[in-house]
């Protein structure tokens, strides 16, 4: 099977995109995505849309433990072309190797939960000129399972 672009209903062509009434208000942008089969190299999970302007400033990606047994599951989360912005499919999370294991006292239960990164952790807040697609791209198949939900949070402002 090829690899291929799945889309969440929330960063369909017909989901609106949302538009705050407010400079500065906190927002968030969300898509889950229930994995049916596990994933392959090059797999795209379009997830959400971050609006025109749109600083987004923090976020994560959580859920099942999509891994089990040696993890070899590589998941990075970046954005789609948008016309101005070039596409960086690991722009807000290079993650490597996705562990579902638990962490006492950081992540008390099995499962995937791991906060924003990329070029937030280098450059600071990222500003989109344009309505944005945020994906996950998978870089490796699961090891065992590779099936279950996964979810996409990304906190923006637009000024």
């Amino acid at each position: 099977m090829a690899a291929e672009t799945l889309t969440a209903t929330r960063a369909a062509a017909t989901f609106p995109v949302f538009q705050s009434h407010g400079a500065g208000l906190l927002c968030a942008a969300y898509g889950t995505y229930e994995i049916a089969a596990n994933v392959e190299d090059g797999d795209i999970f379009e997830m959400c849309k971050v609006p025109k302007g749109a600083v987004v400033v923090g976020g994560y990606m959580y859920g099942d433990d999509l891994d089990t047994g040696t993890e070899a599951l590589d998941l990075d989360v970046g954005w789609a072309d948008n016309g101005t912005d070039a596409a960086d499919p690991d722009g807000l999370g290079n993650f490597g190797v996705v562990s579902g294991d638990a962490v006492a006292g950081i992540k008390p239960e099995v499962s995937i939960f791991l906060p924003l990164g990329g070029v937030l952790r280098s450059a600071g807040p990222k500003t989109f000129a344009d309505d944005t697609t945020i994906q996950i791209e998978a870089n490796a198949a699961a090891n065992s399972g590779g099936t279950g939900t996964i979810t996409v949070v990304v906190h923006y402002v637009v000024p």
